[in-house]
């Protein structure tokens, strides 16, 4: 829908060079004296060499030149037999209102002059002053040049506004075509709520959603919209009757003609298609992996062209559809899957019940985990705005802080890192932290933590380590992994009151259809970690809520309740899954199944410890763009502390405004998350195509979308809000110098 707008705004850009009068200059001159008229052509040549004149010397061959051919300039005598200058100026502003008008008199007089400027005469000049001829010829070109000019300007600014407007009234519909379709169950009627949406903004005489069978070659219409007096299609239709166009549909090509007695697949069909009132037809294709299941379409009777923001606004309206609908055949299949499971519960009631319980759970830890990471997500900003007010304030005021002043900011300080521990388990459990994933021997990993977790669960628990030779190799993050090992083993220590013992076992599993099934994974290689404990166990009430966030059996201020719900959050952003069984005086065994990596592990870097806070090198910039005011007015006051020129913007459309000027920016800093329909991933893209080095830094408070198509380009960076200012610092500086 942004072609339109590009195309007018590249006119508006190119107005003026488009208006300038071409050359050789273009002359219409009225005069019946050819003695006066050969003065003009003379005068004319010495003032514009190359001028092509034209002489009319009555009204028949003047309106027949005016009618005939174009010209840049006319002049015109005032008395002239059985005409007049006065009638020669009205001709003129009938048949070529644009071009300057100058009468060439010696009898006009100053009043008639007037009273002709003010019917539209661009000027006049006294036959016996001919010498003021090539003065008021420029200037009445240069006039009329930036009349058309201007008039250019208007014209697209006028288009720009419509498109505007038609961009809005679009974008407006699609909103509330997805409000409608959101929660309907009738594929008709989300169907015909689809068709009344295009047939609201484009005029059409029919339009309509239907049902493709590829094989068949046939559509059937339950419903579809049409104008006054034109006939419904509802039935089933042969594609062949209409034309060959079928072959592009089935191969998922949008099939968009202005007039079918003209398009080579429809001529010899044209007939047909009038007949149903679709001389000019767009289907859009609605495809499921790859195969034609439906057809979006819009129909009208006389020859109509399709505009390139046509096609996206119904691309645009056949993606909603086709989620729509793909999320009803979803929510249907689950419907049937879960009737399957209850007639097989008599065939299987442990397993099949077992399943059920594991779908109702994962669908409620969901539904939480929307919730929580949302939360984290806007808390993760606040803290951000905190953390950094702080440092800034003990940076700015260390020379003037009491001792009582610095505690209460390390207080504070203190206070938003738990805060943020809070929030990054959150995240965690509701799989929109930030990983970095790298390939890791996991039997590696956890001898490297038996110490840790020996000191960690004390001398009266036995800790047994069972690693399967040849484990496979997983692709994780590295520090969630361990985090979710050491979370396992104190659970199982704070179940062994008296003492006891742990087990932490690996193993490699395959997994076939039903049992991944049954586990809601992928079929293929697992790898598996167990941690084991003979302690104290679980009721089934209890252990059903395990996973669930902020359930603890712990007495109160002895734990959070996310422990569990992190290590499930972890496994499932990995693309595992995490399982219990327990009994009451038996024991507890939680299981974490992650995907086989076929990579080599890769060698881990070492740490450095903090340094101070580069300052910026002469002449860099850097702009920030984040909707959370008062973090981003951190940032660039850090930014200029440290010698950045900084620019900044509040979304999307801001930043790109920025980023289309000739200012020189070095560094892109931009949330993920950011209001207007624009977010962050897709402002460095654009930013990209305007400036394809540009260093980008994402600064995110959960890992959204926009990092799900694949791994970051080179140059482009991802720093997890809350974050200390130093931090950050020193950050830019990397990212600004990496190459």
């Amino acid at each position: 829908m942004t072609s339109t707008l590009e195309q007018a705004m590249a006119t508006l850009d190119t107005a003026g060079a488009q208006a300038r009068p071409p050359a050789p200059l273009r002359v219409l001159i009225l005069e019946d004296s050819r003695f006066d008229a050969e003065l003009l052509v003379e005068a004319l040549a010495s003032a514009r060499p190359g001028t092509h004149t034209t002489i009319a010397s009555d009204e028949a061959g003047y309106v027949r030149a005016l009618t005939q051919q174009r010209f840049d300039v006319i002049l015109s005598d005032f008395e002239l037999p059985a005409f007049s200058g006065g009638a020669a100026l009205d001709a003129a502003r009938q048949h070529a209102p644009e071009v300057p008008f100058i009468f060439v008199s010696g009898v006009i007089g100053e009043d008639n002059a007037v009273e002709l400027l003010k019917r539209g005469a661009t000027d006049y000049v006294s036959k016996n002053r001919l010498a003021r001829l090539p003065f008021v010829l420029d200037r009445a070109l240069q006039e009329a040049a930036s009349r058309r000019t201007l008039g250019a300007a208007e014209h697209r600014l006028r288009e720009i506004d419509a498109a505007l407007n038609r961009a809005e009234a679009r974008r407006l519909a699609l909103v509330e075509l997805s409000d409608r379709i959101r929660d309907m169950d009738d594929v008709v009627e989300i169907g015909y709520t689809a068709a009344e949406t295009l047939a609201s903004q484009f005029n059409v005489d029919r339009a309509g959603y239907g049902l493709v069978d590829k094989a068949a070659e046939t559509i059937t219409i339950e419903r579809d919209w049409n104008a006054p007096g034109v006939h419904s299609l509802a039935g089933v239709l042969q594609f062949r009757d209409y034309g060959s166009y079928i072959d592009d549909l089935a191969r998922g090509v949008t099939v968009a003609f202005s007039d079918a007695r003209e398009d080579p697949r429809t001529r010899e069909t044209a007939h047909a298609l009038e007949a149903i009132s679709a001389r000019a037809v767009l289907n859009m294709p609605l495809s499921e992996q790859g195969n034609l299941v439906g057809l979006l379409y819009l129909n009208h009777s006389q020859p109509r062209a399709w505009a390139e923001d046509e096609v996206e606004f119904v691309r645009e309206v056949g993606y909603r559809l086709r989620s729509v609908l793909a999320r009803r055949e979803a929510q249907k299949a689950l419907q049937d899957f879960a009737a399957s499971l209850e007639r097989q519960v008599e065939e299987r009631a442990a397993e099949l019940e077992a399943a059920k319980e594991q779908l109702r759970q994962s669908q409620k830890l969901e539904a939480v985990g929307q919730l929580t990471g949302g939360l984290a997500h806007d808390f993760n900003n606040l803290l951000a705005s905190i953390t950094g007010s702080l440092e800034l304030l003990r940076r700015r005021g260390s020379a003037r802080l009491t001792p009582d002043m610095e505690r209460y900011i390390g207080v504070a300080q203190g206070a938003a890192k738990r805060a943020a521990s809070l929030t990054h388990r959150l995240l965690a459990f509701s799989r929109r932290q930030t990983l970095e994933p790298k390939t890791l021997a996991l039997n590696e990993l956890v001898h490297g933590m038996e110490e840790l977790l020996r000191r960690t669960v004390g001398p009266e628990i036995a800790i047994e380590i069972i690693a399967a030779p040849d484990l496979w190799n997983v692709h994780v993050d590295a520090s969630q992994i361990e985090s979710a090992l050491l979370n396992l083993c104190i659970n199982a220590r704070d179940a062994l009151p008296q003492g006891g013992r742990i087990v932490i076992e690996t193993a490699n599993r395959l997994l076939d259809a039903r049992t991944a099934g049954a586990a809601d994974l992928p079929p293929g290689a697992y790898v598996c970690m167990c941690v084991r404990d003979n302690g104290v166990g679980m009721a089934p009430e209890v252990a059903a809520m395990a996973f669930d966030p902020f359930f603890t059996t712990k007495p109160l201020g002895m734990g959070t309740g996310l422990g569990l719900s992190m290590v499930y959050g972890f496994a499932k952003q990995s693309g595992g899954r995490v399982s219990l069984q327990s009994q009451p005086g038996v024991g507890t065994s939680v299981c974490i199944e992650l995907p086989r990596s076929e990579h080599a592990p890769e060698q881990g870097t070492a740490e450095q410890g903090p340094a101070a806070a580069p300052r910026a090198h002469q002449g860099e910039t850097v702009l920030v763009v984040d909707d959370e005011a008062a973090l981003r007015m951190l940032i660039v006051e850090l930014m200029q502390d440290l010698g950045y020129a900084t620019l900044e913007a509040g979304n999307g459309a801001e930043a790109m405004r920025w980023l289309r000027t000739d200012r020189p920016i070095d560094l892109l800093i931009t949330d993920v998350g950011l209001p207007g329909g624009m977010n962050g991933r897709q402002v460095a893209d654009a930013a990209r195509s305007e400036r394809p080095a540009l260093k980008v830094l994402f600064v995110t408070g959960y890992a959204q979308t926009a990092f799900d198509e694949g791994r970051l380009e080179a140059g482009m960076h991802v720093m997890t809000k809350p974050f200390e200012m130093d931090a950050l610092a020193r950050r830019v500086q990397e990212v600004i110098k990496d190459t």
